[in-house]
């Protein structure tokens, strides 16, 4: 008997394991187990989702039991939620209404988690400030090492958003300064550029939207951001779809989900139909196959394969900027876009042809030798950006070798880049197609 018994409680424990073999909870964790009972004390009820831990994402939220779409997944109270209303109901609220030119909502928002997180122990948010991430990977926190190492497009955003949060410390410098009197540490102690970025990444990876009503003390910027404990645990998908919302009738933000989700399985949310290098930008993450994302072309690259000493060079520049075909032509999973061949094509025209441009930009075709050539150049470039994005791969695996200490952050521009090669790839198969077709 003793052996049978045995041999059951191993195909048990068999089965036990195989359920949690994409998530290990993560339940039994003390700053999980405070975070719940500081919900449930604001009036939050979840039997549905549990903190875990994920082989491909990391920390994120798993069904308790199958949920089917239709289902209501989170009903988070407005009393749970961080906002602006929060921050002005604190100690900061008259310091806030005193100040002038007006704050805007987002330094309000940073300056409340900065003051938070100071206080430590003292602070009524410290059970969620706990659960936050120590660091970020947004292109702001990225080494300028690492930030060389991606896609120009991508690149110009990242500097942009370090020097946008460069800007803003600068300019809240004396704000920092007149919160003295509610500290007995020197506020430039607490307040600094490092508190500052943790604190803008925090708002701009987990805030979900909600409008709020505009107030006299803050600047004309919008007010729509709410940070929402346990919600922001919930990881993105490219393929499911959700209907979030805050709910004036139940006071609550909800989610609900129009996919389903297996016992045991991660449950995600989605963020929008973002290409990778918006989710690298906005949230410091790239999503695997991403149907939504694709390669942009620069008009710099997109350029280089025609004459400069075509008389009519410029003139088509001029057409194609004015009809913003040089915004953000791409590959994609299907091949180069409508844009980047309407581009191409109009780039090709031969003299005698020029006056047909507009004829292309309706989509008709002006000869069987503009499309050949036009699809002939995209297969270049194509290959260009190939040849390109595998010489950077190169280099990241040199430097993952090389500097031990930014071994995370070249992992993720590696997947980007990785992610990138498998369009481009994709993309060059078609077109070898698409040209075979014109021939």
């Amino acid at each position: 008997m003793k052996k049978s018994r045995g041999r059951t409680g191993r195909k048990r424990r068999k089965k036990h394991l195989k359920s949690f073999r994409d998530g290990v909870s993560c339940s039994h964790k003390l700053e999980y187990i405070e975070l719940r009972k500081w919900l449930k004390e604001r009036g939050f009820e979840d039997s549905n989702l549990r903190p875990a831990e994920f082989r491909e994402t990391g920390r994120g939220l798993m069904a308790t039991k199958a949920l089917q779409a239709g289902d209501l997944i989170l009903s988070l109270p407005e009393k749970c939620l961080l906002t602006t209303g929060t921050v002005l109901s604190s100690c900061l609220g008259g310091h806030i209404v005193k100040w002038k030119p007006p704050v805007s909502p987002l330094l309000a928002l940073c300056t409340f988690l900065i003051a938070e997180k100071h206080a430590g122990v003292k602070s009524p948010w410290k059970p969620y400030l706990d659960v936050l991430p120590k660091t970020y990977t947004c292109p702001a926190c990225l080494e300028p090492d690492v930030i060389n190492l991606l896609p120009k497009p991508l690149k110009k955003k990242a500097q942009e958003q370090k020097m946008m949060i460069q800007e803003l410390f600068g300019s809240s410098k004396a704000f920092f300064s007149s919160l003295q009197p509610l500290f007995a540490e020197n506020t430039g102690t607490i307040f600094t550029y490092s508190a500052l970025e943790w604190a803008w990444c925090t708002i701009n990876t987990r805030t979900v939207y909600m409008k709020h009503p505009r107030r006299e003390c803050f600047s004309l910027e919008p007010d729509v951001y709410a940070l929402a404990p346990y919600l922001d645990l919930l990881n993105h998908s490219p393929n499911v779809q959700v209907k979030a919302a805050f709910n004036e009738q139940t006071r609550s933000y909800e989610i609900w989900t129009n996919s389903q989700c297996k016992k045991y399985q991660e449950v995600f949310i989605c963020y929008g139909p973002h290409d990778n290098q918006r989710l690298l930008l906005e949230y410091g993450f790239v999503a695997m196959d991403n149907p939504h994302s694709s390669v942009y072309v620069s008009a710099d690259t997109l350029l280089k394969y025609f004459s400069p000493l075509d008389k009519q060079r410029k003139a088509k520049v001029s057409i194609l900027k004015d009809h913003d075909y040089l915004e953000n032509p791409t590959f994609g999973w299907e091949g180069p876009s409508w844009r980047l061949l309407t581009a191409l094509q109009v780039l090709s025209l031969g003299a005698d042809e020029f006056a047909c441009w507009r004829r292309i930009l309706l989509g008709d075709v002006t000869s069987a030798r503009n499309e050949q050539q036009a699809l002939g150049t995209a297969a270049k470039i194509c290959q260009f950006l190939i040849e390109e994005t595998q010489h950077v791969l190169l280099q990241i695996s040199q430097l993952k070798r090389d500097k031990e200490n930014l071994k995370t952050h070249l992992a993720l521009v590696e997947m980007l880049r990785s992610e990138d090669l498998k369009i481009l790839q994709k993309s060059a198969e078609i077109l070898c197609n698409m040209n075979l077709g014109t021939t």
